[in-house]
């Protein structure tokens, strides 16, 4: 049965991607080797070879017959997705790769890369159905759902570019991904929570992240929010708010309409409740729109002694777009208000302005 944001969101219908291994678990990928009147073994096989080698060519799979390689490889193993472009910035530690899927669809991933830590930031649609006004990604609409494969892949390429060195730094492993690319992740809920196993499942079957570094981005979809608070997970819930008050969020985040300010907010207390993760609220700021003292003294308020921690975000602004970031003392004054409040708030770290880095911006460039 679909998930409640599945149901009310559904993407276009369109040729599913090819099946691959990391659409499966563990079982699965043995019930898909023996019905090719292979070992069990073999999907343990090939589950090391992608997830823990890396290894994305079959010729290297020395420990499998030649002759099974390239059978192997069809059935679990296709191409999901091919590079068309890289930037760079920060001296190559942020890259912002635009992926082409099997069907054209164009998604977009970011490696960033910092002292202590590697993230990645995973699209989980090609395009989006939220329509929220000042998003690039938003203002191209939803083309269509990305499969649990499609998710894991943009994950596992970061992870191969940092094993062949291609990142400054030396070798290295992704720790954190964040479902805050392209798309509403929760309105492709089957697929999201199938790339949140197969991310955090122990290695060889899966990548072996801990839960705990896995942030999952919403609008708002209260229905789905409260079906994750009961998956037993224990990744980090961020919600996008975005304004504290109804009438200004519908206008900012469409899906506002359909459910207010504080049902999103008591779908995420629940969510806390029942998980006992501080949800991260996650706050756009734009200019003379939703930056003023009284709407930081109200989010405050709402916000006060929950288990919450406000997220700002300077926004990136999209080519001719009305939308632009706040002054820097409206900023700050916003940040002293909630902190007035005693809510915890930082400022997010602006890597990637000059790499079209608002999610979309580069797709939309290359259509």
């Amino acid at each position: 049965m679909p998930a409640p944001g599945e149901l009310i969101f559904a993407a276009p219908r369109r040729a599913k991607p090819p099946r691959h291994l990391a659409d499966l678990d563990p079982a699965e990928r043995r019930a898909v080797v023996a019905e090719l009147g292979e070992k069990a073994f073999r999907a343990s096989q090939l589950s090391r070879h992608y997830f823990v080698r890396l290894v994305d060519d079959p010729d290297e799979w020395t420990d499998v017959p030649r002759a099974l390689r390239r059978p192997l490889a069809e059935a679990l193993m296709p191409r999901l997705m091919t590079a068309v472009r890289h930037l760079e910035c920060d001296g190559g530690t942020t890259r912002k790769t635009l992926w082409r899927l099997f069907d054209g669809a164009l998604v977009e991933s970011v490696l960033m890369r910092y002292p202590d830590r590697v993230t990645m930031c995973v699209s989980s649609q090609a395009g989006c159905g939220m329509n929220c006004p000042f998003c690039a990604t938003g203002q191209a609409g939803l083309t269509r759902n990305l499969s649990t494969a499609e998710i894991v892949e943009q994950v596992v390429a970061g992870a191969r570019a940092l094993a062949r060195g291609e990142i400054p730094g030396g070798p290295g492993r992704v720790s954190n991904v964040v479902f805050m690319g392209m798309g509403e992740p929760l309105a492709n809920y089957k697929a999201v929570l199938g790339a949140i196993r197969r991310l955090t499942d122990p290695t060889p079957e899966g990548l072996g992240i801990s839960q705990r570094s896995i942030t999952v981005s919403t609008v708002g979809l209260v229905p789905a929010i409260r079906k994750l608070a009961d998956e037993g997970l224990n990744v980090t819930l961020a919600v996008s708010l975005h304004a504290p008050d109804d009438e200004l969020r519908d206008e900012l985040v469409p899906v506002n309409t359909r459910w207010k300010v504080a049902e999103v907010l008591d779908a995420a207390w629940y969510y806390a409740e029942q998980t006992k993760r501080r949800v991260s609220i996650e706050y756009a700021l734009i200019r003379d729109i939703n930056d003023q003292a009284w709407r930081a003294d109200l989010l405050g308020r709402l916000l006060k002694g929950r288990l919450a921690h406000v997220n700002l975000i300077p926004l990136n602004p999209t080519p001719g777009s009305k939308w632009t970031a706040s002054r820097p003392q409206d900023e700050r004054e916003f940040v002293r208000r909630l902190e007035a409040h005693g809510v915890p708030v930082t400022v997010r770290d602006t890597r990637g302005r000059e790499i079209d880095g608002a999610c979309g911006q580069l797709a939309a460039a290359n259509t």
